[in-house]
């Protein structure tokens, strides 16, 4: 069927649902000012069904009609409401010959109705309600597209998730379960005496990473201000003030690329615990981790999207060092102490390419990122990276070239990013001073003065929620675990 005759279709069918409650209104009865109280969602009320009591339990039930097929005096129609679908049984003899003619006449698809009546099981084992009473609260006046083939698309998915939500279930599934994800996390903490706060999204400089910020204007302060890129240095200030567990749950803003890993509006976790560091924060990613997917998936496993590999949360989690990586990759035991034009050479023989205005470390990450962290599918912690990939974390005390952190990777990317975190006001400030090339971020001084009246040893750490929820959830992409996207602004 051709795109011309489907739109024609779509606007006849407009035409007959608007002339629809055109004569409702003019019989006395506006839909939308109809109201219904549920007593159930659809999953609770057939929970209450009692094997071989039918209509015993009476329940009051709400939403979509998502099947409509009418027949003679008895129909089966569904709707689905929030935990999903529902089937109702519509008959003559029970509403009565006026109700039943506007129950085949004036409802359609994608109308949204309440119910009451009586639970019972059909000879198909289908759980039930025997509908005694209904009302119309809302005239779908737009038909909805056809649940096979009508919402393809992956643009109009993401432009109109609403009507994604409805016909697709694997959709609606995947971005409740991420709900419950962040439900999850935040029970966690909190039952580990973490308190939850916010810090600001406008802020006067863009701390805490390296990225290009998003930014605007504040009229009344006559000020310019830029979306915050990260929620850590405000985080950090609390351990000053004497919170010593904390949490963020936020949106983070990077006016940077959109990929299949990367949307400019994002939602992190950062975590910060007083007196640990980040062999701490790898306790707690594991015991995070392992209770997610026992308490929302019910799994200990689950399938790698790309790959097929199952993931495995509940055995031993690999640890190993960055630069052993870099060397096992290389082949090259001395690739740390070469000259920058033998590691541009040796990028290149790995075939990759190597910018000469990059830094050492640099060339060296560019192996890290195209060559290893894609083949790490199984909970590796990769260990004490490069000094220069982050300045807030501790130095190693028998290796200054690197940093106690570790990076968390499964399936291919990085998960979480643990530290030791600077404490130390005067090397804090070296280490800012001394970034350079693609990492370098403005100095917040306000941050330093903090330091300055002490901050207690922690251990910090962030979790990007959007690619945890791409993991857990077998997603293809961050745009299927976020229910809004950026796209350009469409017609």
């Amino acid at each position: 069927m051709s795109e011309t005759s489907l739109t024609d279709i779509s606007n006849d069918q407009h035409a007959v649902r608007r002339q629809k409650l055109a004569e409702m209104r003019a019989g006395g009865f506006d839909p939308f000012r109809a109201h219904v109280t549920p007593t159930h969602f659809s999953e609770e009320a057939k929970a209450l069904y009692v094997e071989e009591q039918d209509n015993t339990v009476t329940v009051t039930v709400a939403g979509r009609l998502i099947t409509f097929r009418v027949q003679g005096g008895s129909s089966f129609v569904k709707i689905q409401d929030q935990q999903g679908p529902i089937q109702l049984y519509f008959r003559r003899d029970v509403l009565g010959e006026e109700r039943y003619t506007v129950f085949k006449k004036s409802l359609d698809l994608g109308d949204i109705i309440g119910v009451t009546g009586t639970l019972f099981k059909t000879k198909t084992g289908e759980i039930t309600v025997r509908v005694d009473a209904f009302t119309l609260v809302s005239k779908a006046l737009r038909p909805l597209p056809e649940k096979w083939s009508g919402l393809t698309d992956s643009e109009q998915i993401y432009r109109q998730r609403y009507l994604d939500l409805i016909v697709n279930t694997e959709s609606r599934h995947r971005l409740i379960t991420r709900s419950k994800i962040v439900s999850h996390i935040r029970r966690f903490l909190e039952d580990r005496q973490f308190l939850e706060v916010e810090t600001p999204v406008l802020q006067a400089i863009a701390g805490g990473a390296a990225a290009r910020p998003f930014q605007t204007h504040h009229n009344t302060l006559g000020v310019d201000f830029v979306l915050r890129i990260s929620l850590e240095l405000y985080l950090k200030r609390m351990l000053v003030g004497g919170y010593d567990r904390v949490f963020e749950i936020g949106r983070n803003f990077r006016n940077e690329g959109v990929s299949r890993r990367h949307n400019p509006e994002f939602t992190m976790l950062e975590v910060y615990q007083a007196y640990s560091d980040y062999r701490g924060m790898m306790t707690m990613v594991q015991d995070l981790l392992r209770s997610l997917c026992q308490n929302v998936l019910g799994v200990s496993q689950i399938k790698h999207a790309a790959s097929g590999e199952m993931i495995d949360f509940g055995g031993t989690w690999r640890e190993v060092k960055y630069k052993d990586l870099i060397i096992e990759k290389t082949g090259d035991a001395a690739w740390f102490s070469r000259t920058k034009d033998e590691k541009i050479a040796g990028v290149q023989k790995l075939g990759l390419y190597a910018d000469p205005k990059w830094e050492d470390y640099e060339l060296t990450n560019e192996i890290f990122g195209k060559l290893i962290e894609p083949t790490l599918i199984q909970p590796t912690f990769v260990t004490h990276l490069p000094k220069e990939l982050c300045p807030l974390a501790k130095i190693t005390l028998d290796d200054p070239s690197t940093i106690d952190v570790f990076e968390l990777i499964i399936g291919g990317m990085e998960v979480a990013p643990a530290y030791s975190e600077q404490n130390d006001p005067d090397v804090q400030r070296a280490m800012f001073e001394a970034q350079a090339g693609a990492e370098q971020q403005k100095i917040d001084h306000d941050f330093l003065l903090a330091l300055e009246h002490g901050m207690p040893p922690a251990g910090g750490m962030g979790i990007g929620i959007d690619r945890l929820c791409i993991l857990l959830t077998g997603a293809e992409s961050i745009r299927d675990v976020i229910l809004y996207p950026q796209l350009r602004p469409g017609s």
